[in-house]
């Protein structure tokens, strides 16, 4: 590892310039005036995956490409399959930003820009690891499949599509995913659970246009006053779910977890104070930690209906509708959650109203054996970078591609993020801490070399 250390080490500084050319692509793959700066973006990977030698190629979708490299000459070694996205999230509101979205700047110790977290900085720490081992040892301890999309802000869309086609050639014994983030300031972790997603909405609907309050008002059904009460009967005074079936195959977490979790350090006043909150909130019996990553639940993330300009306006809205998605936990199902929240819907729904119930993406929750082989690879290739002994986590979001990998290529994923929570991914002025780069670039190459001491995966 010495030889590859020192390639790292003389090579800092121009991985973090290259990392800011990255970054200065506007890759928004939500917006079509972006789709040539996507497109340059996944050539930009392209490039450098080819630079390390890796093999590779882009591979059209109906949507924006997927960079595949692959290096597979480690005789009787893993194959690891590497995962990341080079699409980022609109920079939206500009002016919230301190310097330009696409202009990186350093500042405290953090590179500034749209994607520098999420997950272009992060995913670069792969590439540029892989790029040392070939460097400085002309091979690599493992074989390598890479696949970086450019869909995930999106939907990944064509990704699914992909794995399929190219099952046989993708077979591999473990994947690894840098796209979440570490448990604190200079507390590395590794994640073994994501909580699963359904997503929804529902609209009801009362008089065909909007009509007079006074008029109209006690003769029929005000559809924001009926959406209200629906909404309010999703909890009770305890926080649980009241949507029957809701808990029916949640599986209770062991006494060892909860006392593994208990034992993370974790500030609930520091907690508090960094959202602004006076108080925590949710269902009864359980830690905070415990029902942000343990625990199901059901938010509405947004209520569209009646008028919404300056002053009053005495109306009987046409209309309301609710945004909702519901975090899953292990064993529940996605398409049974969705179906008894429209059950439920419809059950309540008031006579006179229309209910219209709209169903989008949904995934299931996944947790992974924190003891296996994998993982002890990943703790002490992690400790060897960041001199601290990495926790086990749970993350309270939900990443679909882990349960592609799982569904479609049978492999487990090692989640390793370098990251903070702080990183404003997703919003104003994200960042990622330089030193967390280097560190979990360092890392990554350690985790080659560890994994390649792992037994291969009979297939």
């Amino acid at each position: 590892m010495q030889h590859v250390e020192r390639y790292l080490a003389d090579n800092a500084d121009r991985f973090v310039d290259e990392l800011k050319q990255f970054l200065r692509i506007p890759s928004v793959s939500a917006s079509s005036a972006h789709r040539g700066d996507v497109r340059r973006a996944a050539e930009f990977v392209r490039d450098h995956l080819a630079a390390a030698g890796l093999t590779v190629q882009i591979v059209e979708t109906e949507g924006h490409p997927i960079i595949h490299g692959s290096w597979m000459e480690a005789k009787d070694a893993p194959t690891v399959l590497v995962y990341g996205h080079y699409d980022v999230q609109p920079p939206d509101p500009l002016n919230e930003w301190v310097t330009p979205p696409f202009e990186p700047t350093v500042r405290d110790g953090c590179l500034y820009a749209r994607g520098a977290t999420d997950d272009k900085g992060q995913v670069f720490t792969h590439v540029k690891s892989l790029e040392a081992w070939m460097k400085s040892a002309g091979r690599l301890p493992v074989n390598v499949q890479v696949v970086i999309e450019g869909e995930e802000e999106v939907g990944s869309n064509n990704l699914d599509r992909f794995l399929e086609q190219n099952r046989d050639r993708l077979r591999c014994d473990v994947a690894v995913i840098s796209d979440t983030s570490q448990f604190g300031p200079g507390q590395p972790a590794i994640t073994y659970g994501l909580r699963g997603i359904v997503a929804c909405e529902i609209t009801l609907r009362g008089a065909n246009q909007d009509v007079h309050s006074g008029v109209f008002g006690g003769s029929i059904a005000n559809p924001v006053n009926s959406l209200a009460k629906l909404i309010a009967s999703l909890h009770d005074d305890n926080g649980r779910v009241t949507v029957p079936g809701f808990y029916d195959d949640v599986t209770p977490m062991s006494p060892a977890e909860r006392d593994r979790l208990a034992k993370l350090p974790f500030d609930e006043a520091t907690f508090r104070g960094s959202l602004g909150v006076a108080a925590t909130h949710g269902e009864s019996g359980f830690t905070t930690i415990e029902r942000r990553w343990c625990r199901p639940t059901c938010d509405v993330n947004g209520i569209i209906g009646g008028y919404q300009g300056e002053g009053p306006k005495t109306i009987i809205p046409a209309k309301a509708t609710a945004k909702i998605t519901c975090r899953l936990v292990p064993n529940q199902n996605p398409d049974k959650i969705m179906a008894a929240l429209q059950t439920h819907f419809e059950r309540l729904c008031p006579s006179g109203l229309k209910l219209q119930f709209t169903t989008y993406h949904g995934c299931p929750a996944h947790v992974f054996d924190p003891t296996s082989p994998f993982m002890a690879a990943a703790k002490t290739a992690i400790r060897s970078a960041f001199d601290v002994e990495p926790v086990f986590i749970r993350e309270g979001g939900s990443i679909p591609v882990v349960g592609s990998l799982k569904q479609i290529l049978g492999v487990d994923t090692l989640l390793l993020g370098w990251g903070q929570n702080t990183d404003n991914l997703h919003g104003p002025n994200e960042h990622f801490s330089l030193d967390d780069f280097r560190r979990g670039t360092l890392a990554s190459a350690h985790l080659w070399n560890e994994l390649s001491r792992t037994a291969v995966v009979a297939r």
